[in-house]
């Protein structure tokens, strides 16, 4: 099979596009990352469909919407009976493994078995010396720094695979998810500067939902042990004590994207060696966005740009020409049916995603979506009090429905709170500050979304006991 390219899916957690200077990110660079970039296509509009780690994970795996496929919260595992796209290029003769972060479940009939080979942590896993379960040798503890290891074994694998069989190696990076511990070759990177605020880092959220004033994702509610790995100064001001926690947190989160950055440039450098280059698709990806003191908030979760966005990085010489920007909308479910198509292999009927190959290779399809359907089943977690949402972005607008009921989901809480909306005009505010719903010039606007968003719900197959009332 000389001719079938080879797949290198990268995926990190939690890594905000805006935290990579591909992307123009004003606090961080990150040369490695940007070279997939200049080497191919830049997807300026990647949004999840579910912004929290296992549903994007099985999203981005099944091809199918989390009501399809079963991961709906944190606590549903994925049950490894369904297809997925890797299941398609093992049958289809492609060596497989994954290293790193699985975290849809190790109980039995939820571990990655759709893999030939792998290697993954147990749940969220641990930053250093961590514990590892093995397809080959069962529990394994192995000293040393999470990225480096998962980057050794996948270096490790590729080093013996077989030649004469494409492969499709799944390098999945446990960073930067909380708890941001960084390695010792980045332990005082940023020690000598102030990383710049946000925009929106005193953000009051007047306007917005009762609900979304009171998640728990400010800078007040980081652990000053586990997060910010400090005692709180005594003296400072609450002003004072909430920028010196924002810059003991972001400083830790992207000391951990740099040891990213640098483990991606030894992939890339392996590749470039052995004169793979051009016959392998390269996807640098996380399971979604991130709030980096966006709004005042850090975490996920929300509809919101930061949360909703995730960085897309696609090289492939063969296909895409270098350095080129597509501002499609693409989802998640999108993902493996776009893999699939460049190495030529059928996707089945029932997947929901599409492949936007065309988009990227300049053979757009005249019919491609103009907008995209969300929804997070979560209700008042626990530890973030995010609450239950579904809404509709498109090329101009965002509408959100916090429809507030647990539903009995797993993983989603009572108590159930009264519905309420937010709509942002995505070209006069960018930076989501200002809540439309209410303002009577919106009426039109909001009956045209809505009509959308009841569209896409049904075109997906989603279903709540929530009706929407498409009267403004």
């Amino acid at each position: 099979m000389p001719n079938t390219p080879n797949l290198l899916f990268i995926m990190s957690d939690d890594h905000a596009s805006h935290a990579i200077s591909a992307y123009g990110s004003r606090i961080n660079h990150t040369p490695n990352l940007d070279r997939i970039a200049s080497q191919g296509v830049r997807m300026d509009s990647a949004f999840c469909t579910n912004s929290i780690c296992a549903p994007s994970r099985a999203a981005i795996l099944t091809g199918t919407y989390n009501h399809i496929n079963g991961v709906t919260t944190l606590d549903t595992p994925l049950d490894n009976s369904h297809w997925t796209f890797v299941n398609a290029l093992r049958d289809n003769g492609y060596q497989t493994a994954l290293f790193g972060k699985w975290h849809l479940g190790h109980k039995p009939g939820s571990e990655p078995d759709m893999f030939e080979r792998w290697r993954v942590l147990p749940g969220q896993g641990h930053y250093h010396n961590p514990v590892f379960v093995d397809s080959e040798n069962g529990i394994d503890e192995v000293g040393g720094y999470v990225t480096d290891l998962i980057t050794d074994d996948c270096l490790d694998w590729l080093s013996h695979r077989k030649d004469d069989n494409p492969f499709a190696l799944f390098c999945h990076h446990k960073a930067p998810h909380r708890h941001w511990e960084p390695d010792a070759k980045h332990f005082s990177m940023y020690d000598d500067m102030e990383i710049p605020y946000p925009e929106t880092f005193l953000d009051n959220l007047s306007g917005r939902a009762d609900v979304i004033r009171a998640v728990k994702m400010r800078m007040l509610d980081l652990d000053p042990v586990m997060d910010l790995k400090a005692k709180v100064p005594e003296d400072l001001s609450l002003d004072e004590e909430i920028k010196w926690r924002y810059q003991r947190y972001i400083k830790n989160y992207l000391r951990v994207v740099a040891s990213i950055d640098d483990n991606v440039g030894r992939l890339l450098d392996y590749l470039e060696k052995e004169g793979l280059t051009d016959n392998t698709i390269i996807v640098y990806t996380s399971d979604q966005g991130f709030f980096l003191g966006d709004h005042g908030w850090f975490d996920k979760r929300l509809m919101y740009e930061e949360s909703l966005s995730m960085p897309l990085l696609i090289s492939y010489p063969k296909a895409i020409n270098a350095n080129s920007v597509c501002d499609d909308i693409v989802v998640n479910v999108d993902f493996g049916p776009t893999i699939l198509d460049f190495c030529g292999i059928t996707v089945p009927n029932h997947v929901q995603g599409r492949s936007f190959t065309g988009q990227i290779t300049g053979r757009p399809a005249k019919d491609w979506p103009t907008s995209m359907y969300y929804r997070y089943w979560m209700h008042n977690d626990s530890s973030h009090a995010c609450p239950a949402h579904f809404g509709i972005r498109t090329r101009t607008h965002k509408l959100i429905c916090y429809y507030n009921e647990p539903f009995d989901q797993p993983g989603a809480n009572g108590p159930a709170n009264p519905v309420e909306w937010e709509l942002f005009d995505l070209q006069a505010d960018p930076l989501e500050v200002n809540n439309l719903y209410h303002a009577p010039e919106s009426l039109k606007i909001i009956s045209k979304l809505k009509s959308e968003l009841s569209r896409l719900q049904t075109e997906v197959g989603d279903t709540t006991p929530v009706t929407i009332n498409l009267t403004p």
